[in-house]
């Protein structure tokens, strides 16, 4: 048996869980206000707050470090890497704390808290799939301008353990399946995954389709119009375009539970611009589709956004004829977590070196 601590800090909440193989034992929650986290200029200032909370539950669970198999902690956007399970290394900490990663997130304290525990207790800690998992085909990178290229950013956690999921329900081993995941919440991950790699995916924060939060692909002269039309400082824009965009510059909210109300009780706005969500998601399938050459085994569907109804029902009926679909709602990161390290504990994957 084996008892694995998860530890996954997110922008508003830190949650903590215990594992034991692949069950969940308990999982705890510590939520932040925006008035607590106003005063922290970068996210691994943060550090001390989220630790001490973390001791707490500890306390609170009696739980000896001990006795634990392995801690893990959630991957930020770090550099470039191959999808595995890593262990959390000097190097990997260093590049933390010194801001060498790709963009300042939360998620990256995950393995500073994870060694945090690790250490003290002499335990390996390890981080799973960040959100910077690269395996692009070449051809994937070029963009229309060579001062921009492309890159892969995505949910790669949730969306590699939907992987392994549809992997084991059709008995084969993911390295022979051919599969479109697309990953629905706050932003939108839309991957071509062949033979357990993926090889494209549309970044969640510069395009795709556009999402609860996020304002997808744009007509690009005309932002660049907007970028210099004076109304926006900088900070202002990239709030409208991440943060502040899709159903929220439209509708007001990024609940799709309150749009689906708008929707019941006749807002045919509301019907308009969630039904053009799903237009796009559903085109943005058959991109990726195209990208696996129409070879498809299934097309899984994951997230937060999964769960609705109306939403899943107007995409499907666009891409059925593709193959067949899977709807595996919500995002699973903690047992996604808990996985990767069992992995590497059990020997079925060996643990991969961040350098």
């Amino acid at each position: 048996m084996h008892q694995i601590l998860v530890i996954n800090p997110g922008s508003t909440s830190t949650k903590i869980a215990l594992f034991q193989n692949d069950k969940e034992l308990w999982q705890e929650s510590c939520s932040y206000s925006s008035e607590q986290l106003s005063g922290f200029s970068k996210s691994i200032d943060q550090f001390e707050l989220r630790w001490k909370d973390i001791q707490k539950i500890i306390e609170v669970k009696k739980l000896n470090v001990k006795h634990l198999s392995s801690i893990v902690g959630r991957g930020g956007p770090f550099k470039p890497l191959k999808s595995g399970t890593y262990l959390i290394n000097k190097h990997i900490l260093e590049d933390v704390k010194k801001g060498r990663v790709q963009a300042d997130h939360i998620s990256n304290i995950g393995v500073l808290l994870a060694h945090q525990i690790a250490s003290e207790a002499n335990l390996p800690a390890y981080f799973v799939d960040p959100v910077s998992v690269d395996e692009f085909d070449d051809i994937a990178r070029i963009s229309g301008l060579p001062e921009l290229e492309r890159k892969s950013l995505l949910h790669a956690l949730n969306i590699k353990a939907t992987a392994y999921y549809i992997s084991q329900k059709l008995g084969k081993k993911l390295a022979n399946l051919n599969l479109v995941i697309a990953h629905l919440g706050g932003g939108i991950s839309i991957c071509a995954m062949r033979k357990g790699q993926i090889i494209d995916v549309n970044n969640a924060n510069e395009g795709g389709p556009f999402s609860p939060e996020r304002s997808g692909y744009l007509p690009v002269s005309s932002l660049v119009k907007l970028c210099y039309s004076g109304k926006y400082e900088y900070p202002e824009l990239k709030r409208k375009l991440v943060g502040k965009g899709g159903l929220t510059a439209h509708l007001g909210t990024n609940d799709s539970r309150e749009v689906e109300k708008r929707i019941e009780s006749g807002d045919q706005q509301a019907r308009a611009i969630y039904e053009a969500m799903a237009y796009q998601i559903a085109k943005e399938i058959g991109a990726m589709a195209t990208v696996l050459k129409g070879q498809i085994d299934r097309i899984a569907i994951t997230g937060g956004l999964a769960r609705s109804q109306i939403l899943m029902d107007w995409i499907q009926d666009r891409i059925a004829f593709l193959a067949q679909v899977e709807i595996i709602p919500g995002e699973n990161e903690m047992d996604a977590l808990a996985a990767g390290a069992l992995r590497v504990l059990t020997g079925e994957e060996k643990a991969l070196s961040y350098q």
